[in-house]
């Protein structure tokens, strides 16, 4: 009896750690990731900038290509990265050997030193305005993904490609959310690819640009993700208080319309700019430092959207820094949370969290695979309490047995 009551008392104790320890599955990682673009001439070295996501403790980031400089200063730290197949070469990847051939020199040599976790086909390409483009995603991504099961390194490497909000038809209300018919024959067949290897749908929004277009009729603290009334979808009733979580259950309802279900969205790039033009209306300091600090508190509770509200929505901000030689107006210019030399941009509390003793609660890193939202601290104690009750009641009933 007395050994019973030795393993009754250390299961207790057993159980009472993993609730309060960030481990396993009792506790999630918040997750918050980072564009890191290349387009301007004043950009600081690849190894100065892993040392800048190393303080602030970022552990995800997406490049626009596969620069060896940046995966060759990446390799041996904690930051994943998604790395991008350009536009421009995806009608050689339409053959399988170029394929290979692109996989076994530009992927391979940097693994496993360099956590690549995702493979990006192109950017945009379904409403690229090169629209011979489209033809060639499908089988170029098939082919990136073949490529990596040949060489046996397709275990931790996804595959899928990013698409701006132009891909759908309509979008308000989310629940009506459907794809344009114009691509819906090559949309079935990349979906049915994300289907088949469980990848993730990535798309670009920005409620920033919903709000320059239509500025007397879009609420900025409903686009900003401030307290505010919100919408309420007439069909589904649910309730809505940012843009940005609408446009990703757009996308979702999109999806299921075209006959698939659990395929999870993640957001590829969002953002606000910190600087425009006389007509960018919105474009200031304030705005971005507000919607940017909405996100990343958003991002650190775990949230997910209304339509899956315990799955976490993985987002990754645009951009880390502002780049000099973006073409376009100058908003595009000025996306970056931080200038070249380092220095930010507008804070947003990267620093405070950066000087955290807490490695895990104020961590911006970002988990890569599509977890649930986890329960809060007090649902974990409840599952000890009625853990220790049901050891208890087991001891008991030992007790009755002659």
């Amino acid at each position: 009896m007395a050994t019973f009551i030795r393993r009754l008392a250390i299961a207790y104790i057993f159980l009472v750690f993993l609730a309060s320890a960030d481990i396993g599955f009792f506790r999630g990682v918040a997750s918050f990731g980072i564009n890191y673009g290349q387009i301007g001439d004043n950009l600081p070295q690849p190894e100065k900038v892993l040392e800048l996501l190393s303080s602030l403790k970022i552990t995800k980031a997406r490049i626009y290509d596969t620069n060896p400089q940046i995966l060759t200063a990446f390799a041996n730290s904690n930051v994943e990265l998604i790395v991008t197949v350009q536009n421009e070469i995806l009608n050689q990847l339409d053959d399988p050997q170029q394929a290979l051939q692109w996989v076994s020199s530009h992927i391979k040599p940097y693994l496993p030193n360099t956590k690549i976790t995702e493979i990006q086909v192109g950017n945009e390409v379904f409403t690229d305005d090169d629209t011979t483009l489209i033809q060639y995603l499908v089988p170029a991504v098939v082919n990136i993904h073949n490529a990596l099961g040949q060489l046996g390194i397709k275990q931790n490497i996804q595959v899928s490609t990013p698409s701006s909000l132009a891909v759908l038809d309509q979008s308000y209300p989310p629940s009506a959310g459907s794809f344009k018919s114009e691509i819906s024959g090559i949309m079935y067949q990349f979906l049915n690819f994300l289907s088949s290897t469980k990848s993730p749908f990535w798309i670009n929004a920005y409620p920033y640009f919903a709000y320059k277009d239509d500025p007397t009729g879009i609420s900025l603290d409903y686009v900003l993700c401030n307290p505010n009334q919100g919408i309420v979808d007439p069909y589904t009733k649910l309730h809505y208080d940012n843009m940005l979580y609408a446009q990703v259950d757009a996308v979702a309802f999109a999806i299921t319309k075209m006959g698939f279900n659990g395929i999870e969205v993640r957001v590829s790039e969002t953002g606000w700019p910190s600087k425009g033009d006389s007509d960018e209306v919105g474009a200031t300091v304030q705005n971005a430092a507000t919607y940017n600090r909405n996100l990343l508190r958003r991002q650190m509770a775990n949230e997910g959207t209304p339509l899956r509200p315990r799955m976490r929505l993985e987002v990754y901000l645009f951009a880390l820094f502002n780049e000099d030689l973006k073409p376009g107006p100058t908003s595009e210019r000025n996306y970056g949370l931080f200038q070249p030399d380092e220095s930010m941009t507008y804070n947003v509390g990267l620093s405070a969290l950066a000087s955290s003793n807490s490695t895990s609660s104020a961590s911006i890193s970002l988990t890569s695979s599509a977890t649930k939202t986890k329960e809060p601290a007090k649902e974990y104690q409840s599952l000890v309490y009625w853990m220790f009750v049901y050891l208890l009641s087991s001891f008991l009933f030992m007790r009755r047995i002659p």
